[in-house]
């Protein structure tokens, strides 16, 4: 899995960079194998230094089953932090977690997980 955290116009690659070494530590609690920082200081051709937008990024190694732990760690960890957007990619699927209301990114991760449930997890979320 692949996160990439996208910070407001005003942040700096400084900041992002702090977040997303805070986001890892708290990843690393989880029940996951690893979390390491990817870079990828590219900055599109013709874009502005000052318009363009920090992006700091995870690879996060887990099971099947602490995708559902991850996933509700970033959406709460975003609400009170300078992050406009958490990038969630598995596989082939992406996954935008923004910091609006909690019900719609509830809303939001519950279809993502729907889609990667492994085929013993119960459809009707019952059993943890």
């Amino acid at each position: 899995m692949r996160l990439v955290l996208t910070g407001g116009r005003d942040g700096d690659q400084e900041e992002l960079d702090e977040l997303t070494l805070q986001l890892r530590e708290r990843l690393l609690e989880l029940d996951v194998e690893d979390v390491e920082t990817v870079r990828s200081g590219d900055v599109p051709d013709g874009a502005k230094p000052a318009d363009a937008i920090a992006v700091g990024a995870l690879a996060v190694t887990l099971a099947p089953l602490a995708l559902r732990s991850v996933l509700d760690l970033v959406r709460t960890w975003i609400e009170n932090r300078p992050v406009r957007t958490v990038g969630v990619t598995l596989g082939d699927d992406s996954l935008e977690l923004e910091a609006v209301s909690s019900a719609d990114q509830r809303r939001i991760v519950d279809a993502f997980l729907a889609a990667h449930a492994p085929e013993a997890e119960p459809a009707d979320g019952q059993g943890e």
